[in-house]
C-alpha cells in the first residue's frame, strides 16, 4: 500500500476516526466526574439517613449518679423551670392548681397525632420537647402542633447525653434542631429539655455547666415536678396515678409520645385530662406558666428575685445564641426587663388575662384565643434560617424515600443473585455432565478444512506466536490475516512468520484502517470454506483447538461456536484476578447460557462460524463496539444456534495495567449496551429466533448491567453498617457471601482443571478490582444515558503469551 507522507512543516488535519477520539476523550473525563458524584452523593444521603436514625455519631452513654455539690442549692431545690441572668441561675415554680403537660421524643408518626387529637377534644394544650432528627422526618407532625397552639422546645437533635458532648457538639445538637423547627413549621424555640433529665435535684456536677451555658445563651431549661413513669409502661391506672400532683401543687407532668410503645400513654391520657379538670386544675405551657408568674409577682426586683411560688423571671426576649443568628431578629427582646410572653403579648396586662382568664375548663380563656402566651417560646424563622431549615427537611425527605428504597432494591438484587449463583451451579454441573459423556457426539465428525481470520493491527509483538500456535493445528485450515493499515510492520513480520514456519496456507491481506468488524468482514469474504474461525491478532491456539471448536458444526442448527479463552498472562496481580473472572465467566456463565440456548456473546478471541449464518446477518457489524456480541444477538434471532465448546481453548494476553484493563472493559460494557439496544426488539420476536429476547436479554440486563451498577451500593452498605451498626454481624455477612462466591469459583477451576492456587487472590479481587469494574459499568451506562460515542481502541502488546507449555 502506498502512504502519503505530507510537505515537511505542514501539519496533517487530522482523520476523522482521530477527531471521533478527540472527542470522545474529552467526554470521558466529566463522565467519570459524574459517576464519581453519583456515588459520593448517595453516601452522604446513607450517613445523613444514618445520623437521623443515631447510627451516625450515637452516643448511649447516660450518667447515673454523679455528685452534685457543685450545683447551687436553690437550683436542685428550685422549680422546674431554669434560667440563668447575667451567669447567676434563676428558677420559678408551676403556680397552684396549674398542670403544664409536657410530652418528650416526638415527634411519633403513630402516637403524636393521637396526643394532638386528645389535646384539641379537651382544648388543653401541651409543651412538646422534640428529637431534631425525629422533627425533620416528619414535618407536618410539628407544623400541625405549632398550627393548634401547642408549644414546642428542643430535645436536642439525636438523642444524647449532652453531658459527655463537647461544646461543639452541643451547638450543633442545638443549631440543627432549630434549623428543622425551622423547615417544618417556621419558628425556632427558646425552650429545652435535656435527654435523660428529671427533677432538678438530679442536675449534676457534669449537667449543671451545660445548662448554664445554654443559659447564658438565651435557653430556658425545664425540668418536671412529677413524671409519669409511662416509658415503664406499668399499666393505665398507675401512669395517671403517678402524674397526679400531690395536693393543690401546680407541676410540671411528664408523658412520651415516642422512644417506644406509647398504647397505655394514649389511654391514660383523656382520664387524667377529665379527673384533674374534675379537681379544678387548669392546664397551660411553660410560657402560660411563666406569664401566671409575671402577673402575679410584678414589680419584680431587679436581681431576679421573688417571693412566694415563684423564685425570678426569664431572660428579656433574647433569642439563644445556640439558635440560628438569623432568628433572632424575628422577636427580640424589648431590653426593658420584659419575658419573652410578655413582649410577644404587649406587657403584663395581656399576661394577667391570660392568668386570670383560666376558668378550670381548659386553658386561657376557653377559647384558647391567649395562642400567642401558650407559645411566648416561639420565634418566627427568617432569612437564611428559613431557608437552610426547608433545605434541612428536603434533604432528610430525600434519603427517607431513597435509603429505605435502596435498601429493598438491594435485597432484591442480593436475592436474585444468590438465585444466579444456585441456578448457575446446577445448570453447570449438568451441561458438564451432558458434554462429558462417552456416548455424546455432535454427529459425524467434522474434518473437512476451515477458514481462520486473524485481525491485526499493530500486533507486531504477538502475531508471529499466533501464527505459531496456527501452524501446530491438527485440523486442516487456511489462515488469512487481515492487517488493518497497521503502522508497525505486522503484515511483513506475519509474512516472514508463516515462511519461517513453513506455512504455505496463510494469505497476508492489507486494508486501509477501517476497525476490527470491516477486518473481519474482509475475511470472511475471502474465506475458501464454508467455516470460517475467528481470533484475535494476541491470541494463540492450542494444537486441537481448531479441531473441537469445528465439532458443533455437525448440527446443521448450530450456526457458531464460542471457545473457551483463557488468562496467558495470569502471574501479575492484575492477570490473576482477569484469570478468576474468565474462568468463572466461561465455565459457569457460557455453560449456563448454553443449556438455555442464550447465548449472548461469542469472544472475540476464539469463536467459530458459518460464513453462510454471518453472510445471512449482514456480516460484523459496525454498529456497536461490541461487534462479538452484536453478530451473536444476531445470529440467536436468525433462528440459529450458539453454543460453547469448553474443550477449544485459547490464550490470550489480558491487559497488564489498570489503565488498559478499564479502557477494555469500558469499551466492552459500553459496546454490550449499545448491542442490547439494537436488538431490543428482540423481545417482540415469536417461536425460536425470538428465545433470546425471552430469555437471554433479560438475563444480560440483570445480571450484567443492573446488579453490577447497584453491586456498590451494597458494598457501601457494608461499610457502613461496619462502622455505625454491627460491626461483627457485618464483617460475618461479607465474609458468608465471599464463602458462596470462592465455593462457585472453585467449581468453575474444577471444571477446568485449573490451579486452585490463584483462588487465594479472591478477597482482595473483591476488596479492589471489582469495584472497579462496577465503577467502569457505571461509567458505561452514564455514557450511553447521555449520548456519548467511543471508538475502538488498541490496547498495548507485550507478546508474551506463547503457546502454553505441555499443549503439543
Amino acid at each position: 500500500m502506498t502512504t502519503t507522507t505530507p510537505s515537511r512543516g505542514r501539519r496533517r488535519a487530522p482523520t476523522r476516526m482521530e477527531r471521533a477520539a478527540g472527542k470522545a476523550a474529552a467526554l470521558q473525563r466529566p463522565r467519570v466526574i459524574l459517576a464519581l458524584l453519583l456515588l459520593l452523593g448517595l453516601t452522604c444521603v446513607m450517613l445523613l439517613d444514618g445520623y437521623l436514625r443515631a447510627e451516625v455519631g450515637g452516643d448511649e452513654r447516660v450518667r447515673d449518679g454523679a455528685s452534685a455539690s457543685k450545683v447551687p442549692d436553690k437550683v436542685l431545690n428550685g422549680g422546674p423551670i431554669l434560667t440563668f441572668r447575667n451567669g447567676k441561675p434563676v428558677t420559678q415554680t408551676i403556680p397552684k392548681k396549674t398542670i403544664v403537660l409536657t410530652f418528650d421524643d416526638g415527634p411519633n408518626p403513630t402516637y403524636t397525632p393521637t396526643v394532638l387529637k386528645i389535646l384539641k377534644k379537651y382544648d388543653v394544650p401541651g409543651t412538646f420537647f422534640l428529637v431534631g432528627s425525629m422533627v425533620s422526618r416528619y414535618p407536618s407532625i410539628v407544623k400541625q402542633m405549632v398550627e393548634q397552639g401547642e408549644e414546642v422546645g428542643i430535645h436536642t437533635f439525636t438523642h444524647v447525653d449532652l453531658s459527655y458532648q463537647s461544646d461543639a457538639r452541643i451547638k450543633r445538637e442545638m443549631e440543627q434542631t432549630q434549623l428543622a423547627l425551622a423547615g417544618a413549621a417556621g419558628i425556632t424555640t427558646t425552650l429545652f429539655r435535656a435527654p435523660y433529665s428529671s427533677e432538678t435535684d438530679a442536675i449534676d456536677n457534669y449537667s449543671y455547666p451545660v445548662y448554664k451555658k445554654l443559659g447564658a445563651s438565651g435557653y430556658t431549661s425545664v425540668f418536671v415536678d412529677t413524671d409519669s413513669d409511662d416509658w415503664k409502661q406499668p399499666g393505665v391506672a398507675k401512669i395517671i396515678k403517678w402524674a397526679t400532683p400531690s395536693g393543690t401543687s401546680g407541676s410540671s407532668v411528664l408523658f412520651h409520645d415516642a422512644g417506644g410503645v406509647r398504647s397505655q400513654t394514649m389511654k391514660a391520657l383523656p382520664t387524667y385530662i377529665e379527673k384533674m379538670k374534675a379537681k379544678g386544675y387548669t392546664f397551660t405551657t411553660v410560657s402560660g406558666a411563666i406569664a401566671k408568674n409575671n402577673a402575679a409577682n410584678r414589680p419584680v426586683t431587679s436581681t431576679g428575685a421573688a417571693a412566694g411560688a415563684s423564685t425570678g423571671n426569664v431572660e428579656a426576649g433574647a433569642q439563644p445564641s445556640g439558635a440560628p443568628t438569623a432568628a433572632s431578629s424575628a422577636a427580640p427582646g424589648n431590653g426593658n426587663g420584659q419575658s419573652p410572653v410578655d413582649s410577644a403579648v404587649g406587657g403584663a396586662g395581656a399576661a394577667a388575662g391570660a392568668a386570670g382568664g383560666a376558668n378550670g375548663n381548659g386553658s386561657g380563656n376557653g377559647s384558647r384565643n391567649g395562642i400567642s402566651v401558650l407559645q411566648g417560646a416561639h420565634r418566627e424563622a427568617t432569612g437564611m434560617t428559613l431557608y437552610e431549615g426547608k433545605a434541612l427537611i428536603y434533604a432528610v425527605t430525600v434519603a427517607e424515600w431513597v435509603v429505605p428504597g435502596l435498601a429493598a432494591g438491594l435485597t432484591v438484587v442480593g436475592i436474585a443473585v444468590m438465585s444466579r449463583f444456585g441456578m448457575m451451579l446446577i445448570l453447570a454441573r449438568r451441561h458438564y455432565r451432558q458434554r462429558n459423556k462417552r456416548r455424546f457426539s455432535w454427529g459425524p465428525t467434522v474434518t473437512r478444512p476451515v477458514t481462520v481470520i486473524v485481525p491485526a493491527y499493530n500486533e507486531k509483538e504477538c502475531i508471529a506466536n499466533t501464527l505459531e500456535s496456527l501452524a501446530k493445528s491438527t485440523h486442516p485450515i487456511e489462515v488469512i490475516v487481515v492487517d488493518d493499515g497497521s503502522s508497525d510492520g505486522t503484515s511483513e513480520i506475519a509474512r516472514e512468520a508463516a515462511r519461517s514456519f513453513g506455512m504455505t496456507n496463510v494469505r497476508v491481506i492489507r486494508q486501509e484502517n477501517a476497525g476490527k468488524p470491516a477486518a473481519l468482514n474482509n475475511g470472511v469474504r475471502s474465506a475458501s470454506y464454508d467455516i470460517v474461525v475467528m481470533m484475535d491478532g494476541d491470541t494463540v491456539f492450542e494444537p486441537d483447538t481448531v479441531r473441537h471448536l469445528v465439532q458443533p458444526f455437525a448440527d446443521p442448527e448450530v450456526g457458531a461456536v464460542a471457545g473457551n479463552a483463557k488468562v496467558g498472562n495470569r502471574n501479575t496481580i492484575i492477570g490473576a484476578w482477569q484469570h478468576i473472572e474468565y474462568v468463572m465467566g466461561f465455565n459457569l456463565d457460557r455453560r449456563m447460557y448454553d443449556l438455555l440456548r442464550c447465548m449472548p456473546t461469542i469472544p472475540g478471541a476464539i469463536g467459530a462460524f458459518r460464513r453462510e449464518a454471518v453472510l445471512q446477518v449482514g456480516g460484523m457489524s459496525e454498529d456497536t463496539l461490541a461487534e462479538d456480541t452484536d453478530i451473536t444477538i444476531a445470529m440467536h434471532r436468525e433462528g440459529w444456534r450458539v453454543v460453547y465448546q469448553e474443550h477449544a481453548k485459547a490464550w490470550t494476553e489480558a491487559p497488564a495495567s489498570l489503565k488498559q484493563l478499564w479502557s477494555q472493559r469500558y469499551r466492552w460494557s459500553y459496546g454490550t449496551m449499545q448491542a442490547l439496544w439494537k436488538h431490543r426488539k428482540s423481545l417482540t420476536d415469536k417461536g425460536p429466533s425470538g428465545r433470546f429476547g425471552r430469555v437471554g436479554m433479560p438475563l444480560v440486563v440483570i445480571f450484567q448491567i443492573i446488579t453490577p451498577v447497584f453491586a456498590p451500593l451494597i458494598d457501601v452498605f457494608t461499610v457502613y453498617s461496619m462502622i455505625f451498626v454491627d460491626f461483627w454481624a457485618s464483617l460475618a455477612m461479607w465474609f458468608a457471601v465471599l464463602g458462596i462466591q470462592l465455593l462457585c469459583a472453585a467449581y468453575a477451576f474444577r471444571l477446568d482443571r485449573e490451579k486452585y492456587r490463584y483462588l487465594l487472590m479472591m478477597p482482595l479481587q473483591q476488596l479492589a478490582y471489582r469495584q472497579m469494574m462496577y465503577l467502569v459499568l457505571i461509567h458505561s451506562s452514564i455514557t450511553a444515558l447521555t449520548g456519548g460515542r467511543l471508538r475502538w481502541q488498541k490496547l498495548k502488546r507485550t507478546g508474551e503469551v506463547g503457546t502454553p507449555a505441555g499443549a503439543s
